[in-house]
C-alpha cells in the first residue's frame, strides 16, 4: 500500500507542473507576464505557440479592464496530463469579459476573438470577492512536434 502511494506521488510530480506569480497591473506587468510564461514553458519543454499569445491577451485584458490602482494581477500556469491551463486573476470581479463589436479600423476589441480562436476552452471563474479569474486551456499534444528553442544558444567551438 505504501509503495502504491509513493508511486502515485511520484507520478503526480511528473504530470502536474505549476507556476504562479503576482504582477503589477500595468503594461509593464502584462509584458513581464508574457516573458515569464515563455521562459516557464521553455523550462517545461512545452511549445510557446499558442500559449504565449493567450498569456499576452489575458494579461493585457487584466491591466486594461481589470485594473484597480494599487492591486496586482496574478498569472498562473499549470499542466495536468496534456493540458496547459493559463489563468489570469484580477480584482475587478464586477467586470466580466465580453466581446465588443470590432470595426476594421478599430484599435481594440479583438482580444477575446483571439482567445476563442486559440484556446481549446476558456471561461471565467468567480473568486473570493472582488476577484475573477479568466482562464484558457490548450492541449500540449495538439501543438505539433515543433522544437522549443532554448533562450541562450550554446556557443560553438572555434575552428
Amino acid at each position: 500500500m505504501n509503495q502504491e502511494i509513493a508511486e502515485l506521488g511520484t507520478e503526480l510530480l511528473h504530470h502536474i507542473r505549476n507556476f504562479s506569480v503576482p504582477l503589477s497591473a500595468t503594461p509593464r506587468g502584462a509584458r513581464l507576464a508574457r516573458l515569464l510564461a515563455n521562459e516557464q514553458l521553455r523550462t517545461w519543454g512545452l511549445p510557446l505557440d499558442p500559449a504565449e499569445h493567450l498569456v499576452a491577451e489575458l494579461a493585457a485584458n487584466a491591466v486594461t479592464h481589470g485594473r484597480v490602482p494599487g492591486r496586482d494581477f496574478r498569472l498562473t500556469l499549470y499542466v495536468v496530463g496534456d493540458t496547459l491551463r493559463i489563468e489570469v486573476t484580477d480584482t475587478r470581479g464586477d467586470r466580466l469579459p465580453h466581446r465588443e463589436p470590432v470595426t476594421p479600423d478599430g484599435e481594440s476589441g479583438r482580444g477575446l476573438v483571439l482567445v476563442e480562436a486559440l484556446a481549446d476552452r476558456w471561461g471565467v471563474a468567480h473568486g473570493p470577492t472582488p476577484r475573477k479569474t479568466v482562464w484558457a486551456e490548450v492541449k500540449t499534444s495538439d501543438t505539433g512536434s515543433r522544437t522549443v528553442p532554448t533562450r541562450y544558444p550554446t556557443p560553438r567551438p572555434h575552428a
